[in-house]
């Protein structure tokens, strides 16, 4: 039952963010939407920005479906990229929002979690210190997401497809370069 109260007040927020930034919508408009009442709300999420993150997370693991390896990373990426386009009007107007910060936050979260997994497998049997790791990870991590802030921020207009691919091409290889650059 928890999960599916949870998945309603995400299908509720989900639902108010096609029309509106993300600044504009209480509580108040959420449990009145999904039919619940406020401690309901409470009972689950602390507040509108944790329910927002649950929502994210949520979708974004079920669509990514363990392409988080050196193999399928550019497949996972697509996925999001896509899933980031089908739900435009919920990424504009969070993207609208005085409050956008917790979109880059879970972008940021998201990739990195991505890239130290691709990170780590390609370390195998390279000694590199983990901060070595993360700092390639986080180097990633603000170059996806910086291209993903822009393209939503231009209106997506490019495809993903070749968004992925150019970030395929540019990185090919990289990772391994910089693990063996950066080994004790």
């Amino acid at each position: 039952m928890s999960h599916r109260t949870k998945k309603a007040l995400a299908f509720s927020l989900k639902k108010l963010l096609e029309q509106t930034t993300l600044e504009k919508i209480t509580v108040k408009d959420i449990v009145k939407e999904c039919g619940v009442n406020r401690q309901t709300f409470y009972y689950h999420f602390h507040d509108i920005y944790e329910l927002l993150e649950w929502l994210f997370r949520t979708e974004v693991t079920e669509v990514i479906d363990n392409k988080n390896t050196y193999e399928t990373w550019q497949q996972g990426f697509l996925r999001v990229l896509n899933y980031i386009e089908t739900n435009k009007k919920i990424v504009m107007n969070t993207y609208h929002s005085l409050e956008r910060e917790h979109l880059e936050e879970y972008l940021y979260r998201f990739v990195y979690s991505l890239m130290i997994d691709v990170i780590n497998e390609q370390a195998k049997g390279i000694r590199v210190t983990e901060e070595n790791k993360q700092f390639i990870a986080d180097f990633y991590k603000y170059a996806f997401v910086g291209i993903v802030i822009e393209w939503i921020g231009e209106g997506m207009k490019e495809c993903p497809e070749m968004i992925s691919d150019n970030l395929s091409k540019l990185i090919d290889g990289d990772i391994t370069k910089a693990l063996l650059y950066l080994q004790k």
